[in-house]
């Protein structure tokens, strides 16, 4: 499921409702890296009150290597850093902010018009926010390349040979439910997932 690397400036106080979320670009593969420094830079310049909680949103993800389950973080937004911040009247980020921001290695712009940040939609938010709140304690899912209703073949175990239809795919335990047929009937079984191919 997900998980996010969350970084909270004055995480003891409410949340500053003049502050709106606004989605910053930065270099890919460089999100946690940008997060990390904004940090160091907001609390070193005291600017907690004009910039809040700087999110990168990532899914824990396992993958199957052999017969080697290993686990991995994918960020859900590639190149991208998403920033809480209070902006001016005129809709523009206040100058101590941007310079703080402007001068992390690794970041571009704002998503926005004419060098002003497009505030993030409250649908957009909820849904952002919600991926960094469910992520506690949530079990990685398992990345299968199958879908339901594909052609599958055993490759292992006491079924090895047998060629099936996969009907359910269960992401928590790596399994997958495949249709097979045995002795003229159609029987399911429940198949690790790294037993099976695609023909």
């Amino acid at each position: 499921m997900t998980e996010t690397n969350e970084i909270m400036q004055s995480s003891e106080d409410a949340p500053n409702p003049e502050m709106v979320w606004c989605v910053l670009r930065v270099a890919t593969n460089r999100e946690t890296g940008v997060c990390e420094a904004l940090k160091r830079k907001i609390t070193v310049e005291g600017l907690e009150e004009l910039i809040g909680r700087v999110l990168v949103p990532t899914e824990k993800v396992k993958r199957t290597v052999g017969k080697q389950q290993r686990l991995y973080e994918r960020k859900l937004y590639p190149g991208y850093v998403f920033v809480e911040l209070i902006l001016d009247d005129d809709g523009s980020i206040p100058e101590k902010s941007w310079f703080v921001i402007k001068e992390t290695n690794g970041v571009g712009e704002f998503i926005g018009t004419e060098g002003k940040p497009s505030p993030m939609s409250p649908d957009d938010v909820s849904k952002m926010l919600h991926q960094a709140d469910v992520s506690e304690g949530d079990t990685p899912s398992v990345q299968m390349e199958f879908a339901k209703g594909d052609s599958i073949k055993i490759k292992g175990g006491s079924f090895e040979g047998f060629e099936g239809t996969v009907e359910e795919l269960d992401t928590e335990k790596g399994t997958v439910r495949v249709i097979v047929t045995i002795f003229g009937r159609a029987t399911p079984l429940d198949i690790e997932y790294w037993q099976l191919e695609k023909i």
